[in-house]
């Protein structure tokens, strides 16, 4: 069954109204919801905010790096140590590190832009982070559901957005409801803020739509690989950030490593890969498992224990691939926009501070009555604030880096270090990731090293630390546009390669018959959309699956 055959006999859905309603309980939609309480609170006015999350709990879906600027909390709570925000980590020293297959060369820090310094930022757990920041917000009076995912966005008759529909629960893989089922709710709204993250579904429906992204150029994503390692306490040094380019990926293909110590022992580790590459061969995956086998990197892990697992698209085509925000009845905010600037490797500032530009602008129209119009106060807010400046300054970093490793790091350096990021000139993109990928015919197998299960481990195992799970008989929420596109082009032109960007095991080719076909193992999911973005045909749609399935991040 179908939706609208759902609706005809189960219906008429359950309705909710709020002033604002925000798609996503991550760092920006957290952030807008408290300032708009926070704004409501100085006025003497009520105001009714509600956010949906569709993790099992606030944090559960977050995965970031991260080192934190506290820039944009300090203006959201001035006195968030002595509230106890989780930032216990402050940086203690920078390292950048350019790798070969057997070397290191560590470039001074004197000769380092400043964007690649972190003197006054902290290494944190994002997800920890966002939790506190939940619980700032349901004491101010914010209503969050986890376990709600926005399935479907609600337009009202003049086209204008008007609040979400979440998803139903309860339906089998047929897309019949079981003894379980329950509709989705509609949550009404004046005006509905999307914090969805990079590639949100809802985001990309939206872009479509109004046309918002006519005038920008192509968006670049990126994938990020990470684990959360327990290391020997001899090897543990609170505070420093390590940053490296270079091996193991081949100087033609953009992407980086970190890895950072926390506290108590542990270590954050991770490797983004630039979903531009050409090699369908490429596996990121692998390539982040040998990169923990460079002598420099892996004398920090040996005797340690993995202890998390994730991976998150991030959407890195700065200030150009920026699209409009707004629309009639809502907003775009933090990754669901695609606000986080790549040459710093921060997003979470710019996610804060775009809830609080937007919840700003949502709560004066509020004031004034109005409603599902376009609040155009928010794109104003942003040209004339801090992090408009930072993208711009920074906004050729991505362009530069995808020209290769040489090219890019001479003219970031030049851009950043001689001239500060004032530049009078703009490099652009010119193609979405998904066009980049070359015929298999052009490119040789990579031959990955086999996982040793202390240092470099496969990805089913992987999954499980992740701690991802759905409920085994709902239906698949990876989508095909065309059943046959997968054999008759990915798999004979690409050699398959869903089987080798997907960080989670989800897509493998199986023989039925003598004949090959594509499996989709979507319990496997860790919900990091690089399947959407980078299948070559834009056959692979991601929708959102239950509420409370998919990975759940203690402290990623």
């Amino acid at each position: 069954m179908n939706s609208a055959q759902l609706l005809e006999q189960f219906g008429p859905r359950e309705s909710m109204d709020y002033d604002l309603v925000i798609v996503g309980g991550g760092p920006a939609g957290l952030s807008a919801a408290i300032k708009a309480k926070q704004l409501a609170i100085e006025s003497g006015k009520e105001i009714t905010v509600c956010v949906l999350e569709k993790g099992s709990e606030i944090g559960a879906h977050i995965l970031s790096g991260a080192v934190m600027d506290p820039k944009a909390l300090t203006e959201l709570f001035p006195n968030w140590k002595e509230l106890g925000a989780p930032l216990d980590t402050p940086v203690t020293q920078d390292q950048f590190l350019f790798l070969t297959a057997d070397n290191s060369f560590q470039v001074p820090n004197w000769i380092l832009p400043h964007c690649f310094k972190n003197e006054g930022n902290f290494i944190v757990s994002l997800a920890n982070v966002t939790r506190w920041l939940g619980q700032q917000a349901e004491s101010l009076g914010v209503e969050i559901f986890p376990g709600f995912p926005a399935a479907e966005i609600l337009y009202n008759e003049q086209g204008a957005v008007c609040g979400v529909v979440t998803g139903s629960m309860g339906i089998d893989k047929e897309g019949n409801p079981t003894d379980q089922f329950q509709l989705g709710m509609e949550l009404r709204a004046k005006y509905t803020l999307f914090a969805e993250g990079s590639r949100g579904h809802l985001g990309k429906q939206l872009i479509a739509r109004f046309a918002l992204d006519k005038d920008a150029d192509p968006q670049s994503y990126g994938i990020g690989i990470k684990e959360l390692w327990e290391v020997e306490p001899s090897k543990s040094k609170p505070g420093l950030v390590v940053h490296t380019a270079g091996w193991p990926l081949e100087s033609d293909t953009y992407g980086g490593s970190f890895l950072y110590h926390l506290g108590d022992n542990k270590v954050a580790v991770g490797l983004v890969v630039g979903l531009s590459y050409k090699n369908p061969y490429l596996s990121p995956f692998e390539e982040f498992q040998r990169y923990k086998l460079h002598p420099k990197i892996r004398e920090t892990f040996e005797g340690g224990k993995r202890i998390a697992y994730g991976a998150r698209a991030l959407t890195a085509g700065g200030l150009n691939s920026l699209p409009k925000t707004v629309f009639p009845g809502g907003a775009l905010i933090g990754c669901d926009a695609g606000f986080l600037n790549a040459s710093r490797i921060k997003g979470s500032h710019a996610a804060i501070k775009t809830g609080m530009l937007a919840a700003e602008a949502a709560v004066a129209a509020i004031s004034e009555n109005r409603s599902a119009d376009v609040l155009s106060a928010y794109p104003a807010a942003f040209q004339n604030s801090w992090l408009h400046t930072e993208l711009n300054q920074a906004r050729n970093f991505k362009p530069w880096m995808s020209k290769g490793l040489y090219l890019g790091t001479l003219m970031v350096g030049l851009e950043q270090k001689l001239l500060g990021g004032n530049v009078p000139w703009t490099v652009h993109l010119k193609h979405a990731d998904h066009e980049c990928l070359e015929p298999a015919a052009k490119h040789q197998p990579i031959d990955y090293p086999k996982p040793d299960g202390k240092i470099t481990f496969d990805r089913l195992s992987s999954v499980f630390i992740s701690n991802t799970n759905h409920a085994e008989n709902q239906p698949v929420h990876l989508t095909l546009k065309n059943d046959s596109v997968p054999v008759d082009l990915n798999l004979k032109t690409y050699a398959g390669p869903e089987q080798r960007y997907c960080p989670a095991g989800v897509y493998e080719y199986i023989e039925t018959d003598g004949k090959p076909r594509l499996q989709i193992n979507s319990q496997n999911c860790v919900h990091c959309k690089t399947c959407d973005i980078k299948d070559p045909s834009q056959n692979i749609i991601w929708i959102t699956p239950e509420g409370g399935g998919g990975p759940n991040y203690t402290s990623m």
